[in-house]
Formats: C-alpha cells, sequence, structure tokens
C-alpha cells in the first residue's frame, strides 16, 4: 500500500510538470483581495489557471519556465464593461455603414480587439454592434486572432426612432420598419421577443437604450424611450435566459424606469438625481459612468465638422456632466464597475478611465477593484476572474512601480497573460 501511495505520488508529480507549467517571480502582487500588496511572491500557473501562490522566490523545477517580473506589479487582467469593438469614432463613421462591407468591419475590429488585450484588458463587454462581435468573440476564443474575452449583447434594444434604432439618419427608401429581429421594439411582446432573437443569435448579455444618445441622428439625447412595460419585457425575458442587462441612460426619467425595472447596471448616468442613486444602492444596480466618453465626446464636439450639427449640441450639454455625476454617485455609495465605452473613445486607451476615477475621488485601490472584482460580480463571473487566488483563471496584468501611489502607470502596462498565455512582456 506505500508503495502505492509513493507511485501515485510520483505520478501526480509528473502529471503537474508534464502540464503547461510557469512560475512569475513578482515584485509585488495586489492580488484585490487584501488591503495592500504582498510583496516577492510566486505565482505558479498550470495551463490556463492560478495554481498557487507562494510567499518568496521559489525555485521552479529545471523543466518549468520561470518569468522574471520582479520589478513589477502584478493583478488580476483588467476587465471593461462598455465597449464596442467593431468601430473607433471618427468623422467618417456615419457614412462608413453605406460603404463598409461585413468583412471590412470584423477585419478592422482585429486592430481593436489586440489594442484592447495589449493595454491590459483581458476581459469586455461589448455593448452593441452590428453582429460581427459574435463573431470576433468566437475567433478569439479559437485563438485565430489575439484580443480580450468578450460578452457580448450583439445588437443594444432600441425602440422606433430611439437611439440604436440602426435607421435613424436614413432617407425614407432606406429608413423600413426595423422589428425585434433587428433590435427594434414598441411593445411587451416585441420586447421578449427581441431578447429571444438575441439569444438566437448568440449574446452573452442584454443592453437596452432607456434613454436618447449622444451620438444617435436624432435631436433628442436624454428623454425617455422605453415604457416600464417594455422593460418588464425585457428584464423578465432575460432572466428566464440568465441574461445580465445593461441600460444606455443619460436623463433621469428613463433611467429610473430603468433601475425600478431590474436592470443590473446603469451606462453612463448622466443626470442620474439622489432619487436614482438610493434606488439604486436599494436593489444593488451598478454604475458603469464611462467618463472616458463623455471627454472624448466634448473635445471633438468643439472641432467643427467633426459631429454632424444635429450631434454637437447633445456631446457639449453631456459630456462634461459624467465625470461630476460620477463623484456623486461614488460617494452616496452606488456600487461602481469599471467602463469606458472604447469605440467612442480610442480603443487601447481604456485605462484613462482609472485616472479620471481617482480624479473625481475614488481611491486606486477601488478604482482597480472596480475593472477586477465589481467588473466581475456584475458579469457574475466571479469564480473564475477578478482576484489572483488559487483556481481562478490566468489572467494578469503588470506594471513597473506601484499604481497606488501613480494611477497613471495602469496606462503603460508591461506584461499581460491571458488564459496562461504571455501576450506582452517588456
Amino acid at each position: 500500500m506505500k508503495h502505492l501511495l509513493v507511485l501515485c505520488s510520483l505520478l501526480l508529480c509528473n502529471l503537474t510538470l508534464s502540464a503547461q507549467t510557469k512560475y512569475l517571480h513578482c515584485g509585488a502582487v495586489l492580488d484585490c483581495i487584501g488591503d495592500a500588496p504582498l510583496q516577492e511572491q510566486t505565482i505558479v500557473i498550470v495551463n490556463n489557471q492560478i495554481d498557487r501562490i507562494l510567499n518568496g522566490y521559489v525555485t521552479p523545477p529545471d523543466t518549468v519556465e520561470l518569468l522574471d517580473l520582479k520589478d513589477q506589479t502584478l493583478m488580476p487582467g483588467f476587465m471593461d464593461m462598455h465597449v464596442h469593438i467593431e468601430s473607433e469614432l471618427n468623422p467618417a463613421r456615419y457614412i462608413e455603414r453605406y460603404t463598409m462591407e461585413p468583412q471590412d468591419v470584423a477585419l478592422r475590429s482585429t486592430v481593436y480587439a489586440e489594442r484592447t488585450l495589449m493595454a491590459g484588458f483581458t476581459t469586455v463587454r461589448d455593448l452593441g454592434g452590428s453582429g460581427v462581435n459574435v463573431s470576433m468573440r468566437s475567433a478569439i476564443n479559437k485563438g485565430w486572432i489575439k484580443g480580450p474575452r468578450i460578452y457580448t449583447c450583439e445588437k443594444s434594444i432600441a425602440t422606433t426612432g430611439g437611439h440604436a434604432d440602426p435607421t435613424n439618419g436614413m432617407k425614407s427608401e432606406l429608413k423600413g420598419d426595423p422589428g425585434p429581429a433587428e433590435g427594434v421594439i414598441n411593445s411587451r411582446a416585441d420586447a421578449k421577443k427581441a431578447v429571444r432573437q438575441r439569444y438566437k443569435n448568440g449574446a452573452d448579455v442584454i443592453k437596452i437604450t432607456s434613454t436618447g444618445g449622444v451620438l444617435s441622428v436624432t435631436k433628442d439625447g436624454k428623454g425617455a424611450q422605453f415604457t416600464e412595460e417594455e422593460i418588464e419585457g425585457v428584464v423578465s425575458t432575460a432572466k428566464d435566459y440568465g441574461f445580465v442587462t445593461a441600460a444606455h441612460a443619460h436623463g433621469a426619467k428613463g433611467m429610473m424606469r430603468a433601475v425600478k425595472g431590474g436592470i443590473n447596471s446603469i451606462e453612463h448616468g448622466t443626470m442620474m438625481t439622489p432619487e436614482i442613486m438610493e434606488e439604486m444602492i436599494k436593489r444593488g444596480t451598478y454604475l458603469v459612468a464611462t467618463i472616458s466618453a463623455g471627454k472624448y465626446t466634448y473635445e471633438k464636439a468643439l472641432k467643427p465638422g467633426f459631429f454632424p450639427e444635429i450631434i454637437r449640441p447633445k456631446a457639449l450639454e453631456v459630456g462634461p456632466l459624467i465625470q461630476e455625476t460620477f463623484a456623486k454617485a461614488y460617494k452616496a455609495g452606488v456600487k461602481i464597475a469599471f467602463g469606458t465605452d472604447s469605440g467612442v473613445s480610442p480603443h487601447g486607451q481604456n485605462a484613462k478611465e482609472f485616472e479620471y476615477m481617482v480624479e473625481a475621488g475614488m481611491p486606486e485601490y477601488e478604482a482597480i477593484k472596480s475593472a477586477t472584482v465589481e467588473a466581475s460580480k456584475l458579469l457574475r463571473v466571479f469564480e473564475r476572474f477578478g482576484t489572483i487566488q488559487s483556481g481562478k483563471m490566468a489572467d494578469l496584468v503588470g506594471v513597473k512601480g506601484d499604481p497606488l501611489k501613480d494611477i497613471k502607470l495602469l496606462q503603460n502596462v508591461s506584461f499581460v497573460m491571458k488564459d496562461g498565455v504571455v501576450y506582452k512582456k517588456k
């Protein structure tokens, strides 16, 4: 019996060594569990998971790869809860939908996906595109292209003429009458059908545009655009299918309807009132503020010709308010998850959001946790992501220096690992 136990132990040891094992010697580890970085740690990666974290610099077996990261602080891979991986804001944006084939959109998206990953964002939630994002997700998962892990809403759900109606701004003969299949609804029944269509199309999450928006070719940027019954139809059906839900919202009326309707996160939240904050706290609703988008659209609205004239006044009004609202919501105790709206702001510059959050009064560590722990909880994947712990996925990001002393360091990550694969090391 004793000999059998020894043999089993040797076999287990050999199996572990034959797996794809890496030892990481880390100067510091910010695991997003404790209150301060752990100094001089060894992280052991087996295949695509964190196997264990050891004190000190442990020497690996001769056959195991060693990565020297003694000059770096390691953190969980960052998670951005609001991106649009298919596009990036530019003066030709409103013409491209007539000139670009889906293949063109997909190929260009590979550039944006790689930029995002190299910026340290190993997981993103894509909140609306043409459906190319579903194929992007699959291509990344299969290893065909480099990019972050994508959880996508496929096509966001709008009302006729509302923000995300794909025919806004078109001439009459092109407008047609898009319906639930195209992500446009006008009743509770439509809402349920649109969610089911997203499920059929391969979506991971559901997004509605509960108020007007800045970049749609329409006059209204903040009015309520979903009825209570329509929101209830979306949320109840989404729950049946296990979807996390998000609501684009600038104006207060449509925002409150979305919160009371059970939406999991409010995107932007520009004109959020104390009453809405109180309701969000009571229900555990997250705010994904996207300060980056507000700042970027305001900056571009100051340049004549960058936006169609119908959009400029909305960008000038809404843009400067988002960071201010974020500060109030954070101070009030609203739950915060990290999101940028990259695609409006440039892809690969996602980490600027950390700086803006800290400027608004959020401590550095809480800002980092918003992109790790809190984002993973919103996405309901905390059991696999969000902290550096044994058994979690090997998504890791490193910077040279201490980001708790200088949050801008996160804009220049020097190490990126996703699923146990090293994509960046310098």
